[in-house]
């Protein structure tokens, strides 16, 4: 059973090929995400990530590994607050606010930090349910 308080951490980066890949699968192919030339042009210098693809990272903790197997996911509030780099050493924090028992739900704050720096990239806050592991 997850607990009010509780944290778990989980390390992570994406290549510049899966960024191409989610680029593909969405349709978002805006050349500052999968063009080096175009995105040295822009205040970024380089290419930068799509922030939906740094927050689908959410979705696979939540699903997999905490609470994990059988979680739904029902709600996600989101801001980009940094660009992310490709191959970039990132930390998503996910940290239980609340748990609403009755209906085996909680609500998480979820955050992902830049590893070297500390900065937070991206912010926000999650509604999951799982009936196994939400009581």
């Amino acid at each position: 059973m997850i607990e009010i308080g509780e944290i778990y951490t989980h390390d992570f980066q994406f290549s510049q090929e899966e960024v191409n890949q989610f680029a593909q699968v969405t349709g978002d192919k805006n050349p500052v995400h999968t063009d080096p030339k175009y995105a040295a042009t822009t205040m970024f210098k380089r290419p930068i990530m799509h922030g939906m693809l740094s927050a689908s990272l959410f979705s696979k903790v939540f699903g997999t590994l905490f609470p994990g197997e059988g979680t739904i996911y029902l709600k996600q509030s989101l801001s980009f607050l940094r660009p992310m780099y490709v191959d970039t050493a990132y930390e998503a924090i996910f940290t239980v606010k609340e748990i609403v028992a009755e209906r085996n739900r909680a609500v998480v704050e979820t955050i992902i930090k830049d590893k070297s720096t500390g900065a937070i990239c991206t912010s926000g806050e999650a509604s999951v349910m799982n009936v196994d592991k939400i009581k």
